[in-house]
């Protein structure tokens, strides 16, 4: 029996399961994960704080963090279809979720070409944030059925904190008589956001920011500036902010701040995590609003 002891004692406990290994194509994504799987998954994002998933173009490196990953989590609509490539060129043939199945997608048209373009910020109504997480949540229960209960009840409590902050954001929206519900952008990113808690949003760039602004389309904006006496302007933190400098100077408009559209900040920052991204932007958007 001693010796049966002693052994016991030699061999200690049973190693816990390695963590998951999750990639997701950028910060947002990679917050939501974290916040379902916890400790269970070791999440690698590839388009990190302040990045620009429009524009990221994938290395090397990049190909080789899919190397040994149990599951990939794009957002899709358009957003990191780099994300193709980079698993072919990687040979990633294993489990991929789209965050954002099961959304509706918004369309626009954008210059002289008629034909519409698939809105690809889909986590800008928060109802949506709730689809995305179910969506990973899902993913996650399949890759790995041992922790399901975990990442149930992480949803859960998870899904009841987007649930409320939806309801904060309509409350503190419709506090904003309606014709003063008009806010200058970079880009057009918060379109779900305008379209779900009655907000119109003005950018000079179109949906993605690797496309430039005529000179035609900045100066009419500027004229409906103006004209409308819009005072909400806002600089996005992962956008070139000249332009919107430029507008803001022509129009002698005082700027609203820094808004977190399509990245989060890093850790410590305003906007380290999803939720925290839409505490730092509404009061933001709601004061400036306010003044128009």
């Amino acid at each position: 029996m001693r010796f049966l002891a002693a052994l016991f004692l030699l061999m200690g406990t049973p190693a816990e399961a390695a963590p998951l290994k999750v990639v997701a194509s950028f910060s947002i994504l990679g917050d939501i994960v974290h916040q379902i799987a916890g400790d269970h998954a070791e999440v690698t994002v590839l388009v990190g704080p302040n990045g620009d998933a429009h524009t990221f173009d994938p290395s090397p490196a990049d190909a080789a963090k899919l190397a040994g990953a149990a599951l990939v989590v794009s957002n899709g609509l358009g957003l990191d279809g780099w994300l193709d490539r980079l698993s072919a060129s990687a040979g990633y043939a294993g489990p991929r979720v789209v965050a954002s199945q099961g959304t509706t997608p918004r369309t626009m048209v954008e210059g002289e070409n008629p034909k519409p373009i698939t809105d690809p910020h889909a986590w800008q109504d928060a109802r949506n944030g709730l689809l995305y997480a179910l969506n990973i949540t899902a993913a996650l229960v399949k890759a790995d059925p041992a922790n399901a209960a975990d990442y149930e009840r992480h949803m859960q409590a998870y899904g009841m904190t987007l649930a409320m902050l939806d309801k904060t954001i309509r409350e503190k929206i419709a506090a904003i008589p309606k014709a003063k519900r008009r806010v200058i952008t970079s880009h057009d990113a918060f379109g779900y956001f305008g379209a779900a808690y009655g907000v119109t949003f003005l950018a000079p760039e179109g949906l993605s920011t690797d496309q430039e602004a005529s000179a035609g389309g900045v100066a009419r904006l500027i004229d409906q500036i103006r004209r409308e006496n819009i005072r909400a302007i806002f600089i996005e933190t992962m956008a070139d902010p000249r332009l919107i400098q430029t507008i803001a100077s022509e129009t002698g408009v005082e700027m609203g701040g820094a808004l977190y559209s399509d990245a989060l900040s890093p850790p410590g920052g305003p906007a380290a995590c999803y939720l925290c991204m839409f505490e730092n932007n509404v009061p933001k958007l709601v004061a400036a609003m306010a003044k128009n």
